[in-house]
C-alpha cells in the first residue's frame, strides 16, 4: 500500500484561519474516511512506518521520501497517488480513484503550505480543545450589551455616537482624524457604496448646489435618503447577501449541472433588500418560509422561492451512494447556515469535535437531523452527466409566476408517459428474466445487462424532467428550487467519523448547547426544526446574529470590518478593532426593527464614513493597516461595479429588471462544460447591457469580468472578497471585445452630447472620473485628439477619440474609490 511521507508541513498558530478551516472540512474528512484504517494510531500496524492521524506523525514521515512538494505542488506523490495516474502508486489501492473534486482539494491543501492544526491524540479521542463553559465566556458567545459614549477631548468633530468610538480610540493612540473628503469625492464613494453606480454629472451639481443652499449636513442626508430608497440598493446590497448565501446557477464539481430556476431566488433578495424586509423575518423566510402562514398564493409563491437558500449550494451529482450524497449535502446547508448567520461553522464537527470552537459531534448531528428531516428541490434531471435527479419545486398557479420554459401538447405529455410505463414495465422484465436465468445457472447478461440499466435509468430520468416541467395538459409549470419538511421526520445518527457507513445512536434534533437562552427553544414531535432553527438563530438573546450582520454592513462600507474575520467570529478568527463599538451598533440593530437600511444610513452619516484617504506619515506608521479608522480606505470598485460604472459611462446601461437569466432563458438544465459547443450563447457569457447582478453564475465558469475581478466563490461563504492587481485584468482592460464596446459606445456618446471637440474631453472626466480635468489633463488630451489642432480625417478622429476612451475606462482612477 502507497506511504505518505510528509516532511515539509506547515502548522500552528501563525497559520491563516482560512487554510485550517478548509483542512477540517476538506482534508481531513478525506483522511479519516480512506486513510485512518490503515495509518493511524488506532491501525493495527501503520502501513509503511506512516501513521496520518496527527501533524507530528506526518512531519515524522516513514519508509519513503516526501509525498508532498511545497514548491512543486502537482508534482506531489500525494497527488500522483490518489489520482491514480502511476500504475504503481494507487491510493486507495484496490478501489477506484478519489473524486476529480477531491483530488482539486488537496492540490489547493497544499499550494497553501499544506496547513495542520492537529496534535497527537490516542487512538478513539475526538475532544475538542474548548469546552461549553469556556466558550460561553468567549467575547463572541457573550450577548452584547449597548455602551454609554465615551469622553473625548475634540467634541466637535463627531456627528453620531459611532464617532465617538472612533474618536477615543484614536486619541488613545495619539492620532486624529482625517479632514472630510472633498464633496465630489465623498458623493462619488457614496453612490457606489450605496447603489453601485457612478454620480451622474448633474448628480454632481445638484449634491454642490444643495450644499450651498442647505449645508453639508442636510444635503448629505437628504443625498443617503434618496439612494436608500432607490430600487438600485437593493440591486447593490442584495449581491452583498448572495455572495454570502454562496448564490449561483449551476451544481459546481465534476458533473456541474445548470441550475434553470436559481434566478428566483436572486430576485427575492433584490426585492427584500430593496423593502428593507427586517433582518430576522429574512433569516427566517430563508431558511422556514415554507412553514409560515401566506394570506394568497403570491406570498406563498414568494416564501417558497426564499428556501432557495438552502437548495442553491454546491452538489456532487456524480455521487454514486445515495446516502453519501444526502449527507454531504446536509453538511453544505449546515455550513452555509452557520457560517452566513453566526460566522462559525458547525460544520467542522462532522468527523470529530471542532478543534478551535466550543461545537460537539453532538452539536453537529442534532442540526443534521433538522436537515435531515428536510426535502431539498434541486431541480436536475438524470441525464449520463449526471447520477442525482433533484425535483424542482412547483409554485402556486395562482401566484401567476413568469415561466421560462415552453409548453408541450397534452400528446406529447401522453406520449412520455406511455413511455415512461413503456421502460418500467420493460425494467421489471429484465430483472424477472436475468432472476429466472440464475436460478437456472444461465448468463444473466443476455436479459438485463449493465448497459441495459443504464439506458432504461438515463432515459427515463430524462422523461421524468420533462414531465416535472408540464401539467398533464402541456402547459409549462412554474417552478424553484427550495425545500419543503420531508415526509419522514427523524433524528440524525452520529456517523463514527463522518462515515456514513459507521452509524451510531441518533442524536435528538436541536442547536448548538454553546448559546443558551431565557426562555429554552425545543423542536416539538412531527416538526423538522427549521422553524425552530430560525427562531433560534434570530432570537434577542443570540449573540451572534445581530454582531455578525452589523459586521457584514460595515465591512462593506468601510472596507474592512471591525471584526477582520468577517466569516469567523470563533477563537481561530481576529478580535474586534472596537468591542464596544461593535456591541453597541448591535444592539441599536436590534432595536432598530433589525432594519439593515438603517443601519446603513447611520454608518454613512458618521464623520468616519466622510474622512479623506489622505496619506499621514505619523498615522501610517501607528496603524498602517488603519484599524483605529484614521482616514478612508482607499478601495479598488467590485467586478460587478467596474462593469457596470463602464456601461454608465458610455450611456448604455439598461437599467430596467430583465426577465429570468441567461440561465433559466437559453442554457436550461444543461451540463456546463458542454456551453463551449452553442454557438448561440456568448463566448463570455455577458453579452447584456443590464447590470451585472444579473448576468448568470456559473461555478467554475464565471464571466469574465467576474472571474478577473474577484468575484465571490460562488461554492463558498463570502462576506469578505479578495482584491488582486494582477497583469491578466491589465489585458482584459486592453483587449476585452467588452471594454472596446463600451469605449467605443463613450467615444459616440460625446459626439452625440458635446458640439465642440475640444469640451469632449471635460466631459469624460466627469463620466469617468467624477471630476474637471487638471489643466495639464485637458491639455494632454487635447492635442492626442487634435494633434498641433488640425482636423483629421474623421476615420482618424473616430479611432483616437475611442483609445482615449478605453483610456480613460482602463485607468486606475476609474476602478478605485477614495
Amino acid at each position: 500500500m502507497l506511504v505518505w511521507l510528509v516532511s515539509c508541513l506547515q502548522c500552528g498558530a501563525a497559520e491563516d484561519a482560512s487554510g485550517l478551516e478548509f483542512f477540517e472540512s476538506k482534508i481531513r474528512p478525506v483522511l479519516a474516511k480512506h486513510c485512518y484504517q490503515c495509518h493511524s494510531v488506532g491501525a493495527k500496524k501503520a502501513e509503511g512506518g506512516l501513521r496520518l492521524d496527527s501533524r507530528d506523525a506526518l512531519q515524522k514521515g516513514g519508509d519513503r521520501g516526501p509525498a508532498i512538494l511545497l514548491d512543486k505542488p502537482e508534482h506531489s506523490p500525494l497527488l500522483v497517488a490518489i489520482s491514480h495516474s502511476d500504475s504503481d502508486l494507487k491510493m486507495p489501492p484496490k478501489k477506484d480513484r478519489l473524486p476529480q473534486d477531491v483530488i482539486n482539494d488537496f492540490t489547493k491543501w497544499i499550494r497553501m503550505g499544506a496547513p495542520d492544526p492537529r496534535e497527537a491524540a490516542a487512538a478513539g479521542t475526538l475532544s475538542g480543545p474548548v469546552d461549553l463553559e469556556t466558550g460561553r465566556k468567549f467575547w463572541s458567545f457573550r450577548q452584547p450589551t449597548s455602551h454609554d459614549v465615551p469622553k473625548t477631548s475634540d467634541s466637535l468633530w463627531a456627528r453620531r455616537k459611532l464617532d465617538h468610538f472612533i474618536l477615543a480610540k484614536l486619541e488613545a493612540a495619539q492620532l486624529k482624524p482625517s479632514p472630510d473628503a472633498e464633496p465630489a469625492t465623498m458623493l462619488r464613494r457614496l453612490h457606489f457604496d450605496l447603489v453601485g453606480l457612478p454620480p451622474s454629472p448633474e448628480a454632481n451639481k445638484n449634491f454642490l448646489q444643495r450644499i450651498q443652499h442647505a449645508g453639508i449636513e442636510l444635503a448629505w442626508a437628504a443625498e443617503v435618503d434618496e439612494l436608500l430608497a432607490s430600487p438600485q440598493f437593493g440591486e447593490r446590497w442584495g449581491r452583498h447577501w448572495l455572495d454570502v448565501a454562496r448564490f449561483a446557477e449551476s451544481s459546481g464539481k465534476e458533473a456541474n449541472m445548470a441550475y434553470p430556476y436559481a434566478w428566483r431566488y436572486r430576485d427575492y433578495v433584490i426585492d427584500a433588500v430593496n423593502a428593507d424586509l427586517p433582518y430576522n423575518q429574512f433569516l427566517t423566510e430563508q431558511i422556514a418560509g415554507d412553514l409560515l402562514p401566506a394570506s394568497n398564493d403570491r406570498e406563498r409563491a414568494r416564501l417558497l422561492i426564499a428556501t432557495g437558500f438552502l437548495a442553491i449550494g454546491p452538489k456532487n451529482l456524480d455521487e454514486a451512494e445515495p446516502l453519501q450524497f444526502v449527507a454531504d449535502v446536509i453538511d453544505e446547508q449546515i455550513d452555509t447556515v452557520t457560517r452566513a448567520v453566526i460566522a462559525n461553522s458547525v460544520a467542522c464537527a462532522r468527523c470529530h469535535d471542532h478543534k478551535f470552537d466550543p461545537f460537539s459531534m453532538q452539536d453537529y448531528y442534532a442540526l443534521a437531523g433538522i436537515f435531515a428531516s428536510t426535502k431539498t428541490f434541486f431541480g436536475t434531471a438524470i441525464t449520463p452527466t449526471n447520477r442525482m435527479a433533484g425535483d424542482p419545486l412547483p409554485l402556486p398557479i395562482g401566484a401567476k409566476q413568469p415561466v421560462l420554459h415552453a409548453s408541450c401538447t397534452p400528446e406529447h405529455v401522453a406520449h412520455l408517459k406511455k413511455q415512461l410505463a413503456a421502460l418500467t414495465q420493460e425494467l421489471e422484465d429484465r430483472k424477472a428474466a436475468a432472476k429466472k436465468a440464475l436460478e437456472n445457472g444461465e448468463d444473466t447478461d443476455k436479459y438485463y445487462s449493465i448497459t441495459d440499466a443504464l439506458r432504461i435509468f438515463w432515459t427515463s430520468g430524462g422523461i421524468e424532467g420533462q414531465l416535472e416541467k408540464v401539467d398533464d395538459q402541456g402547459n409549462a409549470l412554474p417552478l424553484t428550487m427550495g425545500v419543503l419538511d420531508a415526509k419522514t421526520i427523524t433524528d440524525a445518527p452520529l456517523l463514527e467519523r463522518g462515515d456514513v457507513k459507521k452509524l451510531g445512536k441518533p442524536v435528538r434534533r436541536a442547536f448548538p448547547r454553546v448559546m443558551e437562552f431565557s426562555d429554552s427553544i425545543s423542536i416539538g414531535k412531527g416538526h423538522s426544526g427549521r422553524l425552530e432553527l430560525a427562531q433560534w438563530l434570530t432570537h434577542p438573546e443570540n449573540p451572534l446574529t445581530a454582531r455578525v450582520m452589523t459586521n457584514r454592513v460595515w465591512r462593506q462600507l468601510f472596507g474592512a470590518g471591525l471584526v477582520a474575520s468577517v466569516d469567523n467570529f470563533g477563537f481561530s478568527g481576529e478580535r474586534p478593532s472596537h468591542p464596544e463599538l461593535l456591541d453597541d451598533l448591535a444592539v441599536k440593530f436590534v432595536s432598530d426593527g433589525w432594519s439593515v437600511k438603517k443601519l446603513v444610513r447611520e454608518l454613512v452619516l458618521s464623520r468616519t464614513y466622510r474622512q479623506a484617504s489622505t496619506y499621514e506619515a505619523t498615522a501610517f506608521r501607528v496603524d498602517p493597516d488603519n484599524r483605529l479608522l484614521w482616514r478612508a480606505s482607499k478601495r479598488r470598485l467590485a467586478a460587478e461595479a467596474i462593469r457596470d460604472a463602464m456601461l454608465v459611462a458610455s450611456g448604455e446601461l439598461q437599467i430596467a429588471r430583465p426577465l429570468g437569466s441567461l440561465v433559466g432563458k437559453e442554457i436550461g438544465d444543461r451540463p456546463i462544460s458542454l456551453l463551449g459547443l452553442d454557438a448561440k450563447l456568448p463566448s463570455d457569457l455577458d453579452g447584456s447591457k443590464h447590470r451585472s447582478v444579473y448576468l448568470p453564475v456559473l461555478r467554475d465558469r464565471l464571466p469574465d469580468v467576474l472571474d478577473l475581478f474577484d468575484f465571490a466563490e460562488p461554492s463558498l461563504v463570502t462576506g469578505d472578497r479578495e482584491t488582486t492587481n494582477v497583469p491578466v485584468q491589465a489585458l482584459f482592460l486592453m483587449n476585452s471585445p467588452f471594454v472596446l464596446a463600451r469605449a467605443e459606445g463613450l467615444a459616440s456618446r460625446l459626439q452625440r452630447e458635446v458640439r465642440e471637440p475640444a469640451d469632449q474631453p471635460r466631459q469624460a472626466f466627469e463620466l469617468c472620473f467624477g471630476r474637471s480635468p487638471t489643466e495639464t489633463e485637458l491639455r494632454l488630451a487635447r492635442e492626442f485628439l487634435s494633434p498641433n489642432s488640425q482636423p483629421l480625417d474623421e476615420a482618424t478622429a473616430r479611432q483616437r477619440r475611442v483609445a482615449f476612451c478605453q483610456a480613460l475606462l482602463a485607468a486606475a482612477e476609474f476602478r478605485n474609490v477614495d
